[in-house]
């Protein structure tokens, strides 16, 4: 299994091997030493053109003494063994290598689709076997898609769950930060090598995220942020995670792929609604209307988790913490069902009183009357210009 493993990561991080000839390699069962001798031919039947299997009938072998990767004593390679399953790129290396067959590789993310062959690693690995969810969305959120990312979070944390996301701008650096700050567990999936920090300006993140929960990617260490890395790095963060919840997102939002990606490998998909007004509401609207559950509370995440939350009981949950499922929250319960309707409207922002026939189709007399009475119940206030707000 050394052996295997340390090959497939030398064939991983040669140039122009992409997943598929991995595959046809492995499914063939020609995982061994005698790779090294494979000629341009050998390596055109696994698919390479010609260029590409000329150019590695030359340089695989050389590629393996560069690496330093001594197959006949693997426990002195320049991969050194840190624990069973798993290699350091060097001696000194916080960055430690799993692959496909390697015991430790999740089994969550081994059912999915186009599973990666090789994960570069930092932190706790531990985390790779805890369920998990993914959280995800748009880089530029409204005040509604913070709040309510902070929200789903905190809880789901709280429940056992870890949280997974990009690291991106916006709603992923939300999800990610918050966990830390609820003493939760959260994993970094990086659409560059793990080593490097994308966007800048997250650097801080990435750091606590390296110290307290796991950073990880399927490129190799020091390959930049591209463009069309970022799909591929979202069906790491789908197939490593029970369900993927999408915050808010646009019609063309990447969140909307990683959705695509969750169904695709037989996961739940969770979305939250918005204003109808909102272009940061359409992909999440549209998710709804195709099938997705809504999601207004982590109670309707974690309650199609019910069976494995006391296997998470070791970790932050515990049964009794969590809140029995109510209607309304308490605040509410002198309000009427008109009443209610106006309330939640308003909980996504200021409305004015055009706004509200319109989504209510109610006569005005009818509105006014359902406003002036959450005016006397303290409940909301108005602002000049017939705006109306929660108190």
């Amino acid at each position: 299994m050394k052996v295997d493993s340390l090959l497939l990561i030398a064939l991983h991080e040669s140039e122009g091997v992409g997943w598929k000839t991995i595959n046809r390699i492995i499914s063939n069962g020609e995982l061994h030493e005698g790779l090294l001798s494979y000629d341009a031919n050998d390596w055109r039947a696994c698919g390479l053109s010609v260029e590409k299997a000329n150019k590695l009938a030359k340089d695989f072998p050389s590629d393996v003494e560069r690496k330093q990767i001594d197959l006949s004593n693997a426990d002195d390679a320049g991969y050194r063994q840190h624990e069973a399953g798993v290699w350091n790129l060097t001696n000194r290396s916080k960055i430690r290598i799993i692959t496909a067959l390697d015991d430790i590789y999740p089994d969550t993310l081994r059912s999915s689709p186009q599973a990666p062959w090789v994960l570069y690693c930092i932190g706790d690995l531990h985390l790779l076997s805890r369920p998990g969810i993914a959280m995800v969305g748009t880089r530029m959120p409204t005040a509604y898609g913070r709040k309510i990312a902070t929200m789903l979070s905190e809880e789901l944390v709280r429940s056992g769950f870890m949280v997974v996301s990009g690291m991106a701008r916006g709603i992923d650096s939300v999800v990610h930060d918050t966990a830390l700050r609820s003493g939760g567990l959260t994993v970094a999936v990086l659409g560059a090598g793990v080593d490097v920090i994308y966007p800048p300006e997250n650097r801080s993140l990435y750091e606590e995220i390296a110290a307290k929960g796991l950073i990880i990617s399927e490129y190799p260490p020091g390959t930049k942020a591209l463009p069309g890395f970022f799909p591929q790095r979202n069906r790491i963060i789908a197939g490593l995670t029970l369900g993927t919840v999408v915050v808010e997102a646009d019609a063309r939002s990447g969140s909307l792929i990683t959705a695509d990606l969750a169904l695709e490998a037989g996961r739940d998909v969770f979305s939250v609604p918005g204003p109808v007004t909102s272009p940061k509401s359409r992909g999440t609207l549209d998710l709804i209307k195709q099938g997705a559950k809504m999601v207004t509370e982590a109670r309707d995440i974690i309650e199609e988790y019910d069976s494995l939350l006391p296997k998470v009981a070791s970790g932050t949950y515990n049964k009794e913490r969590r809140a029995p499922r109510q209607e309304q929250p308490d605040e509410l319960a002198g309000l009427t069902n008109d009443e209610r309707q106006i309330y939640h409207m308003l909980e996504q922002g200021p409305g004015s009183l055009d706004d509200m026939i319109e989504r209510t189709r109610w006569d005005f007399g009818h509105l006014h009357s359902v406003l002036l009475s959450l005016i006397i119940k303290k409940q909301i206030t108005q602002l000049p210009g017939a705006i109306y707000k929660i108190i």
